[in-house]
């Protein structure tokens, strides 16, 4: 079930998110970990619409980054109202190369293509792993991280994280709030080291359960944010949004990229002056 949104970019009505939409079943998911199943995944993923984008995207491993290790990739497809679990620890390569059996394209290609959106948030040390580990120059991203900051109507200094936004922005009821908590709480004390927990959960296999909630609960939530923010954004801030999304991949490709430290909540160079 979806409404629509009038944006003033496209003077068009887009299908948007309603509280169905991503909060239904959000404890399903469907674990990719073999190349026949990857192969089968790659050909619902080709040629999704891009109108509102198809593709939201996000990462769990051990110290995320260049200097550590991607375990999982989870993507949620909107049409399909359905979050993937792609096993890289499992797949290593073979998640990102495996043909598609009907268009001979990889997940590689729609990762690195600029006509086929793909939503992130907070894409800088998604992009440095993927880089990194399997050479992927991400294309066509969407940034939720950044929309937010560009539809503000206060101080744009410093960025979100994304459980702000999904607490402030996402619209959830009572009951879906509640189980939304109740899910990272578990699945942070599993893995956060501060909280007893350790990282190397996201390689353990067969995967927990409260793991495997809490990769699938936040890609689910997702295109919620991202059809309240683009219902806000105007010409302009599009245009800038997609710029600093670009910017943003290609500086985690450098060689000096440092995904951690304070600066990593600061806007991009004169936003905050906007």
């Amino acid at each position: 079930m979806s409404t629509s949104v009038q944006n003033p970019n496209v003077g068009a009505n887009l299908p948007i998110p309603t509280e169905n939409t991503g909060t239904n079943n959000p404890d399903s998911g469907d674990l990719i970990d073999t190349a026949t199943a990857m192969s089968a995944l790659v050909d619902i993923l080709d040629g999704q619409p891009n109108t509102p984008p198809s593709l939201y995207i996000d990462l769990e491993g051990v110290y995320l980054s260049r200097h550590g290790t991607i375990s999982i990739l989870q993507i949620y497809v909107l049409p399909r109202r359905r979050a993937y679990l792609i096993d890289v620890h499992i797949l290593g390569e073979k998640a990102f190369s495996t043909l598609s059996s009907t268009t001979g394209r990889t997940f590689k290609d729609i990762l690195e293509s600029e006509t086929i959106p793909k939503v992130f948030f907070d894409v800088r040390n998604d992009s440095d792993a993927l880089f990194s580990h399997f050479q992927i120059r991400l294309a066509g991203v969407q940034d939720l991280q950044l929309m937010e900051l560009a539809t503000r109507t206060y101080s744009r200094r410093v960025v979100c994280g994304l459980a702000r936004c999904i607490e402030r922005d996402a619209s959830l009821s009572t009951s879906v709030r509640s189980s939304w908590m109740t899910t990272k709480e578990r699945g942070t004390r599993l893995f956060a080291p501060e909280r007893g927990g350790s990282y190397q959960v996201f390689n353990e296999r067969p995967l927990n359960e409260e793991i495997r909630r809490y990769c699938v609960q936040d890609v689910h939530l997702l295109p919620r944010l991202w059809a309240h923010y683009y219902g806000k954004l105007t010409k302009d801030w599009e245009r800038r949004v997609l710029e600093a999304s670009r910017d943003r991949v290609a500086l985690s490709q450098t060689p000096g990229f440092n995904g951690k430290g304070q600066h990593m909540a600061l806007a991009p160079a004169g936003w905050s002056w906007m």
